[in-house]
C-alpha cells in the first residue's frame, strides 16, 4: 500500500505511507490508485450546476430542496442533491417533482447567469490545458498529457487543483473522472458525486465494466438496448465474450463500438475543435394548444432565439428541425433541408412553419421546439434568392433589428406575430449543444 501513489485533494500534500487521512491537514479526502500518476484523460462535471449557481447567489436556499424549472406543465431543468433524495430528477415533469417534494423551492431558469458561470469554469480549464472539449454548459473532457513538466505535478493533482479553483472562484462544486480514455473518464465522473474524484485504471477496466448494463455504452440508445436484450445481452461483459467480427455482423458499425467498449477501448481523442452539431430552443405550454396560428406565433419567438444564438456563435445551418410533444407525451420530430445555410430567424421560421402546418391535424400539443443542424461557419449563408425577391429586404430588416437589440436589449423590438405568444408558453428550455441528454448531473 505504501507504494501506491496518493495525495490529499484538499491541500495537495503527497502521501507515501498509506494513511487514510492527510498527515498535513487531517483531511479524509485522500486519493490513491496504482495508476494515479499515469492517467491523463478526464471528464469534469459540475454538480447540479443550475441549482448550485442559484444556491451560490441566494444563501437562504443553501439548506432547502431546490428545483430549477418553470410552471406545472414544464419539466425540471435541475434539482439540488437535497431534492434528489426526495426522488426529483432532471427532465421530470414539474407536477411529479412537486408531488415528490412539495416543500421544494422552485426557481425559474436564468440561462444568462448559468452561461456566465460556465465561461468562468471553462476559463479555468483552459488555464491548465488547451485540450478542452466542452460537452455542455457544465461539463467537458480534458487531456492533461504533457502537463507534468509545466505544473511540476501529475495530471491527477492538477485536476484536484482545478476542482478547488472552481469551488473557490466560481462558487460551485465539480466532480472528476480520471482514466485512460474518454468513455471511462465519463463513467468515472458519475461514481463519486458530489465533489467527487474517481479513477478507473487500465488494469481494472474490463472487470469493472463486466457487470455494468449495456446502456452505459456511448451511443447505445434505448432501441439498441432492446435489440441487445432480445439477443440475451444486458451486461457489458457478455459483449466482451463475443467475437468482434460477430458483433459487427449482427449490429453493423455499432458492433465495432460495442466490441471496443466492452474491452475498455475508446480511440476517440479529446478534441478542442469538436463541431457543434445543432442549436435549438423549445418551450412547454401552460395548457395544450391545437391552433396553428397560436403555435406559429410561439414558433416565431423560438426561431428568433435560435437565430440570435447562431449569430453569436457565428454559425449557419442547413437543416431545420421541428419538435412537437403531444398531450400524450409522444414526440414528433420533422426536418427539412434548406437550399443554402442560414442564420436568419425569418428563414428558420418559414422552414419550420411549413413542417408545423402539416402537423396541425387536431392534435393537442404541450411543447414545441425548433433547431438548426448541419452547421458550418457563417460567411456563405443567406445568398440573394432570385426566386424570392423579398428575402434580401427581410434579411436587411432583421439585421437592422439585431443592431437595435444589441444596443437597447433583446425586447427592444418585437414583431407583431410574436407579441401574442407571451402568455401561453412557459420559459424556454435550454439549448442543445452536441448531445441530447440533459446536462445536469
Amino acid at each position: 500500500m505504501s507504494n501506491v501513489p496518493a495525495f490529499c485533494r484538499d491541500c495537495d500534500h503527497v502521501i507515501t505511507t498509506g494513511q487514510k487521512r492527510c498527515p498535513a491537514c487531517d483531511s479524509p479526502r485522500v486519493l490513491s490508485h496504482p495508476e494515479l500518476d499515469r492517467l491523463a484523460i478526464a471528464h469534469i462535471d459540475c454538480d447540479a450546476f443550475y441549482a448550485s449557481v442559484e444556491k451560490r447567489d441566494d444563501t437562504s436556499l443553501r439548506a432547502k430542496p431546490l428545483i430549477v424549472g418553470g410552471g406545472r406543465r414544464g419539466v425540471v431543468s435541475a434539482a439540488c442533491y437535497i431534492a434528489r433524495t426526495r426522488g426529483v430528477h432532471s427532465a421530470m415533469p414539474m407536477f411529479k417533482a412537486l408531488k415528490a417534494c412539495p416543500e421544494a423551492v422552485v426557481v425559474r431558469p436564468d440561462m444568462a447567469k448559468y452561461a456566465a458561470a460556465s465561461r468562468e469554469v471553462k476559463a479555468i480549464f483552459r488555464e491548465h490545458t488547451p485540450l478542452v472539449e466542452p460537452l455542455s454548459l457544465d461539463e467537458a473532457f480534458l487531456d492533461l498529457s504533457g502537463t507534468e513538466t509545466l505544473f511540476a505535478r501529475s495530471p491527477a493533482r492538477t485536476l484536484a487543483a482545478i476542482q478547488r479553483r472552481i469551488e473557490s472562484d466560481v462558487g460551485v462544486t465539480a466532480s472528476v473522472g480520471l482514466s485512460y480514455n474518454k468513455s471511462l473518464a465519463k463513467i468515472a465522473s458519475d461514481l463519486d458525486k458530489p465533489r467527487g474524484f474517481a479513477v478507473i485504471g487500465e488494469a481494472e477496466a474490463v472487470d469493472f465494466l463486466a457487470e455494468r448494463p449495456v446502456g452505459l455504452i456511448f451511443g447505445a440508445g434505448k432501441a439498441l438496448q432492446r435489440r441487445l436484450a432480445r439477443d440475451g445481452i444486458t451486461r457489458i461483459g457478455q459483449l466482451a465474450r463475443i467475437d468482434p467480427g460477430e458483433l459487427m455482423a449482427r449490429y453493423g458499425a455499432m458492433g465495432q463500438r460495442l466490441a471496443e467498449f466492452s474491452r475498455g477501448r475508446d480511440p476517440r481523442r479529446v478534441n478542442p475543435n469538436a463541431p457543434t452539431k445543432s442549436i435549438s430552443a423549445e418551450t412547454t405550454f401552460e395548457r395544450d394548444i391545437t391552433d396553428f396560428q397560436t403555435l406559429d406565433g410561439i414558433l416565431w419567438r423560438l426561431a428568433e432565439k435560435v437565430s440570435a444564438r447562431m449569430k453569436r456563435a457565428d454559425f449557419a445551418g442547413r437543416t431545420v428541425t421541428l419538435k412537437l410533444k403531444g398531450a400524450d407525451f409522444r414526440i414528433r420530430t420533422r426536418s427539412s433541408t434548406l437550399m443554402d445555410p442560414t442564420q436568419l430567424a425569418d428563414v428558420i421560421h418559414r422552414g419550420a412553419g411549413e413542417l408545423l402546418r402539416r402537423e396541425c391535424d387536431g392534435t393537442a400539443y404541450r411543447l414545441i421546439g425548433v433547431g438548426l443542424a448541419t452547421l458550418e461557419p457563417a460567411g456563405s449563408d443567406d445568398p440573394v434568392d432570385l426566386a424570392d425577391p423579398g428575402r434580401e429586404r427581410r434579411a436587411r430588416a432583421e439585421r437592422a433589428m439585431d443592431r437595435v437589440r444589441d444596443r437597447f436589449g433583446g425586447d427592444a423590438i418585437l414583431k407583431g406575430r410574436g407579441l401574442s405568444t407571451q402568455t401561453p408558453a412557459a420559459p424556454p428550455a435550454s439549448t442543445g449543444r452536441r448531445k441530447s441528454h440533459n446536462p445536469e448531473n
